[in-house]
């Protein structure tokens, strides 16, 4: 059969269908199976815990399956289980979530299957270099934690904040660097004390680091690390209070927790599940922040001062339209040396603060 005849046999489908009233709206909900890979448990409290949200929201969606698979390490075991999805499960979107995924694994295994598509989490998907079948998605989480740090600017009371993190890759100073610069516009003279735990989950450097920083007083923590259950926990044992990340741990420590930034990835899950249903080309870079529905702030905790509320709410106000922007000029590193100019300001959709190497001004501690 010639490519000409196949064609014609299509349009001819197309228009009994259209003629029938089913296009396209039958093709935009055509059935499909996506993939969801964890590096850790589901249930962590944090990064796996807020994508897992996600794919059972998809769930309930009508003719979306899902598969899943937890506690994959960032390995050639990964490829495993995504040529798995696949070849078994028929698979043709898949959600590789955890960091280290993206280069080389699924590079490796997209290239392979170019009629499958690959959503990433967190990567730098780049025109010319990258697959087009591949793609990277995020959220401007740093918007939350920009509101996090005002909010324990005004709750604390030593002038010593804590932050504990896994790695200093962009993503993760990016959320440092907003953090204290939310809680310095209350009180320039606070500082965050910082501590990189070396890996997404180590539970014990994670306590150590908890009670290490509560030891120099330290008395507002927040983090970026894959579950912070162990971090929310120490510290509320210590007496300290908390501002939570990824999801909300706010029922692991109630009187501790302040409020938290959390992810609702299930905008993005569903804006590259609408594109494949719908045979639209594969949205390749997405990112979003509050005011486009990809994160959100936990519920304010029992403890938290009206006076934090009216100042966090009213930046969350300028936030969602669109009226302030985090990084501003005049801006110095730790070191002191300027890194945003004065006159000078970067917007979130700003590449270059997809590629941050500092810490700021007020944070104690180092790459």
């Amino acid at each position: 059969m010639t490519f000409a005849s196949t064609r014609r046999g299509t349009l001819k489908s197309l228009a009994a269908l259209g003629a029938a009233g089913l296009a396209p709206a039958a093709f935009a909900q055509k059935p499909i199976t996506v993939g969801v890979i964890y590096v850790g448990p589901r249930d962590d409290y944090g990064y796996n815990q807020a994508q897992a949200e996600a794919a059972a929201a998809l769930k309930k969606m009508a003719g979306v399956k899902v598969v899943e698979e937890e506690n994959v390490p960032e390995t050639a075991a990964v490829q495993k289980t995504m040529a798995g999805m696949v070849a078994q499960d028929g698979a043709s979107l898949l959600f590789p979530t955890s960091f280290g995924y993206f280069d080389p694994h699924m590079l490796a295994v997209a290239a392979k299957n170019p009629q499958v598509r690959f959503a990433h989490c967190g990567g730098m998907w780049t025109e010319g270099k990258h697959p087009t079948n591949t793609a990277s998605y995020f959220g401007y989480i740093d918007e939350c934690q920009y509101l996090n740090g005002v909010i324990a600017g005004h709750m604390s009371k030593t002038g010593k904040l804590g932050f504990v993190a896994a790695k200093p890759i962009p993503q993760v100073l990016r959320n440092i660097n907003a953090f204290t610069m939310g809680a310095r516009a209350v009180k320039p003279t606070l500082t965050t004390q910082v501590i990189f735990t070396g890996d997404w989950s180590m539970p014990v450097k994670e306590a150590e680091a908890t009670n290490s920083l509560a030891d120099q007083g330290v008395d507002v923590f927040t983090m970026h690390v894959d579950g912070p259950k162990v971090i929310v926990e120490t510290a509320a044992r210590r007496g300290k209070m908390v501002c939570g990340y990824h999801a909300s741990q706010a029922r692991l420590a109630p009187q501790a927790y302040l409020t938290g930034a959390e992810w609702n990835w299930l905008t993005a899950y569903t804006r590259f599940i609408e594109a494949a249903r719908g045979g639209k080309p594969h949205p390749n870079f997405v990112r979003g922040g509050l005011k486009d529905g990809f994160v959100k702030m936990s519920a304010y905790g029992p403890a938290v001062s009206e006076a934090a509320k009216k100042q966090a709410d009213g930046i969350k106000a300028q936030m969602l339209a669109g009226k302030f922007d985090i990084f501003q000029g005049g801006l110095k590193d730790n070191k002191g040396a300027v890194v945003i100019p004065p006159g000078k300001s970067l917007v979130q959709t700003d590449l270059e603060l997809e590629k941050m190497n500092y810490l700021v001004e007020g944070v104690v501690g180092s790459l």
